[in-house]
């Protein structure tokens, strides 16, 4: 997988670097939803790591539906691009959106409950 590598000179555990590696791939539609990935063996002798720790990620991934392993077949995406994302990503990509969007309330003038009342507002409108 030329898109997937491993920096041993990075803190982040080789786990983390794969499993971080393959969301990012998914998310940026590198890998699609049904593509099958190598096996377990094939990526360790790859990427130079312990079939163990390939194993470790293509489990985590399978226990929070972004792959999945067909018993004799292999393992594949099941995730599309948002769902793929790194775990926390969404978070704080919304903490930023509010933290942006409460400043920009209060430079306007308004107050955090003139700000949530438009939006209950907004949002039972339908609009």
């Amino acid at each position: 997988m030329a898109f997937l590598s491993i920096d041993t000179r990075d803190a982040t555990p080789i786990y983390a670097q794969i499993e971080h590696g393959l969301r990012a791939a998914i998310a940026t539609g590198r890998l699609h939803t049904g593509d099958q990935l190598p096996t377990v063996r094939q990526l360790a002798v790859e990427l130079s790591v312990n079939a163990n720790t390939v194993a470790r990620v293509y489990a985590d991934l399978e226990r929070s539906g972004v792959l999945e392993t067909r018993r004799g077949v292999g393992s594949f995406v099941a995730a599309g691009r948002l769902e793929a994302r790194p775990a926390g990503e969404k978070s704080r990509k919304l903490r930023a959106f509010i933290t942006r969007l409460l400043a920009d309330a209060d430079r306007a003038g308004f107050t955090v409950d003139e700000v949530l009342t438009a939006l209950g507002e907004h949002r039972t409108k339908g609009a």
